[in-house]
Formats: structure tokens, sequence, C-alpha cells
């Protein structure tokens, strides 16, 4: 008869700087019997793990799905009563376009304790380190975070209400779907908004695109810029460049 307690913990592991964890996630990770772990996180974050911890890398690459989710489900139940605390380990925070949600929704029939640690969004942090407030008093009164390819591999129906707005609007898992997305706010008469593309935020190999509803589309042909990647449309990415000169005068001062 086992003794363990079968339990799972939805662990947010940051948009990718092994700096932007919670005090919170590291503790989980730590206690971890075994990690389940995604591409998108930085696998830095598991030398946290213990040395007896299975580690089992669970995600995609370009494409090619290491498991399919229904796979991760029951690997998730499987390990849990086999050795007792599963940590699954999501890039972002998990309950954004992550997945957590369904997870823990399919584990908690099979009587397994359920745990969610929160991470630090791309959608939020990936922005804020460019310089770009997602909010800023008379430029955005609010923001749209967006999921660019839905359920059915089609560009969300909200983009084209976000468009109507005069609110910043954030766009995850959108690359493939640029065309579209340009044309969409192209219709609203708004080539001339800025917009920004931004690859492996936070990451020691970012890379970025600014340019206007008009021009991204050749400026990220030019950089060859694609996922992970996030889409920042609206005014406020015009304060990049003010707030990125202030932060290199304060930290080369």
């Amino acid at each position: 008869m086992s003794t363990v307690t079968p339990k799972l913990t939805v662990v947010g592991a940051g948009p990718g700087d092994e700096d932007l964890i919670t005090l919170k996630a590291i503790k989980a990770i730590e206690s971890a019997n075994v990690i389940l772990y995604d591409a998108l996180i930085n696998e830095s974050l598991l030398k946290y793990a213990s040395e007896d911890a299975e580690l089992i890398f669970v995600g995609k690459r370009r494409g090619c799905y290491a498991f399919q989710q229904e796979q991760i489900n029951d690997l998730i139940v499987s390990k849990a009563k086999e050795k007792g605390h599963v940590v699954r380990l999501k890039g972002g925070d998990p309950f954004i376009f992550g997945r957590g949600a369904e997870e823990i929704d399919y584990v908690r029939q099979f009587g397994l304790q359920t745990f969610m640690v929160p991470g630090i969004s791309s959608s939020m942090a990936v922005p804020a380190y460019q310089g770009i407030p997602l909010t800023k008093r008379g430029a955005s009164e609010s923001f749209w975070v967006i999921t660019g390819t839905t359920k059915k591999h089609q560009l969300s129906g909200d983009v084209a209400l976000a468009a109507k707005s005069t609110a910043t609007v954030v766009i995850l898992m959108g690359m493939s779907k640029l065309s579209e997305i340009v044309a969409i706010f192209s219709k609203e008469n708004k080539q001339d908004t800025a917009i920004a593309v931004i690859q492996n935020g936070t990451r020691a190999n970012e890379n970025v695109g600014i340019g206007t509803i008009n021009t991204i589309e050749k400026i990220v042909e030019a950089q060859q810029l694609a996922n992970p990647a996030i889409i920042i449309i609206g005014d406020v990415v015009k304060e990049r460049a003010t707030l990125s000169a202030i932060y290199n005068e304060v930290n080369q001062g």
C-alpha cells in the first residue's frame, strides 16, 4: 500500500529571466518528487530541484510535441500516485493561456491535492523590460491580453474588438497571424499606430522590432523575428525610447 500523498502544484516560471521567479515557486520546485517542464521555461531553474527529483520534458519545440496534452494529464496522475509531489512547471503564468486550469480540473477527479503558484506573465514583464508601460495616463486607460491562436488555430475574434478601442493590445502566440492582425488594425485606420514585436523577452537573446502597423511586417522580416514573441500595439510603445534612455542613464551612472 502506497504511503505517498499524490499532489500537483502548477508553478509559473515567469517570462524567461531566471530572476523573475517567485520564492514560493522555488520552494515548490525544491520539494518536488517529479517535475514536468515546458519548453518556454528557463531550464536553469531546474537547479533548484532535489538530486532525487525526476525531471521530464513535456513541452514542444518548433511544432514538435514531446507529449500531447492528454498524455501530460495522465502522466501527472500516474507520477503523483507513484512518487507523491508533482510540479508542473510552465512559462509565464499558467493561468494566462497556460492550460494550468485544465490540468488542475483533470487531476482533481483522481483525488490529487492541487495547488497553484502564480508566475509573472510575459504579457506584462516583457513590455516592461523594454520600457513600454501597458497603461499610462493620457495614452492608454486599459489593456487587452489576447491569444493570437485559438483552440481552432484561428485568430481570436477579440482582436477585431480590441482594434476599435484606444486600449493597449498585447497578443501572445500571434506571430503566424501577424498579417491578419495588421489587416484588422489597418481597417480601423490605425496604419500609423505604434507596434512592437519582442522575441525571447527578458532573456539574454532578446530581439526587438519597433514600427507601425504599416511597417512592422517588413521589420519582422528584416530582423527575422519569430516565436516565441509577443506583440504590443498602442501609443504606449512610443514611450520606449524615453524610458529606455532614463533606464540606461541610471544604470550607467
